[in-house]
């Protein structure tokens, strides 16, 4: 049975609020002083907000202004027919940071989020301090992977699923979502994911909408290869970002490999630190929250 938003609504020491940027309502959790300074935590798939609450939460009591977006697609957030580019979704994000009244912000990213946090460092730079990136090497380093690593491949052989029509909308609804809960498993370290995430995982895919559009962000990515505003962007990509740059990859990533990270600082040109964490897969924030947190406000304080 499909979802009511409010399954995403969940309860904690933070606030809920809607904004508008780039054309969309995007629901954001907030947490920490309105004055702080602002630190936007963009989530990956097949997750929303709340893959963020430890380090919402921590981040908030150091004096920061935390806030995790649903994206665009996902969860409360506006759902709408188009718009599931790199460009659109980057506008997104740069939206974001002005209509929460900043001027520049840390981005902080995993997964699908990591692969905005390199795309808004570089398109839309001035409204980037920092970048913390999670789980997702450059995408011209990923790009190169995927041509030239095996293993790389096999472990994205997902991404073809994703391009057929309706089948892998229904896959993800099926039973209650527990397609949801065995990419988690399969991508995660040992012990990952634990009942609730596992639950409000799959609960947030059954609302109406966030399937499908959360597939088509894997659907322009792959379609975009072959198109001229495709090979544009990644001519773009290939500049590389200007802003220092912490990257953190779990050792057990069974979905982007941690071979596949290193490499990523030829297309940084600032400092750069890539931390290699043992035992975590591919959703540090959630596995080693603690480690995490503890290497993101080390990087805000610098």
């Amino acid at each position: 049975m499909p979802a009511e938003e409010s399954v995403v609504l969940v309860d904690g020491p933070w606030t809920h609020k809607d904004v508008t940027a780039n054309g969309a309502r995007f629901h954001v959790v907030e947490c920490g002083p309105a004055d702080g300074p602002l630190v936007l935590l963009l989530h990956g798939f097949p997750e929303f907000w709340w893959s963020w609450r430890h380090q919402l939460v921590a981040l908030g009591e150091a004096g920061y202004r935390a806030v995790a977006p649903d994206l665009r697609g996902y969860g409360a957030s506006d759902k709408p027919p188009r718009g599931y580019d790199a460009y659109t979704l980057s506008s997104d994000v740069a939206g974001m940071v002005r209509a929460l009244g900043a001027r520049e912000a840390t981005i902080v990213g995993h997964d699908w989020g990591g692969f905005l946090a390199w795309t808004v460092a570089t398109l839309h730079p001035r409204v980037v301090t920092s970048l913390v990136v999670l789980a997702m090497p450059h995408p011209v380093r990923l790009r190169d992977a995927l041509v030239r690593d095996g293993r790389q491949r096999r472990a994205s052989r997902y991404i073809g699923f994703f391009q057929l029509p309706r089948a892998p909308e229904a896959t993800l609804r099926k039973d209650d979502g527990a397609y949801v809960g065995r990419l988690l498993a399969r991508w995660g370290g040992p012990g990952f994911p634990d009942a609730e995430t596992e639950a409000r995982c799959r609960e947030a895919m059954q609302i109406p909408g966030a399937a499908h559009c959360t597939l088509e962000w894997y659907r322009w990515a792959v379609r975009s290869r072959t198109r001229l505003s495709g090979l544009r962007f990644m001519a773009l990509l290939d500049r590389g970002v200007g802003v220092r740059t912490l990257q953190l990859h779990g050792a057990l990533d069974g979905c982007l490999l941690p071979e596949t990270a290193h490499g990523s600082s030829a297309w940084v040109h600032a400092p750069y630190e890539l931390q290699v964490l043992d035992d975590v897969g591919h959703f540090p924030h959630q596995e080693a929250p603690d480690d995490v947190t503890t290497a993101l406000l080390e990087h805000l304080r610098a």
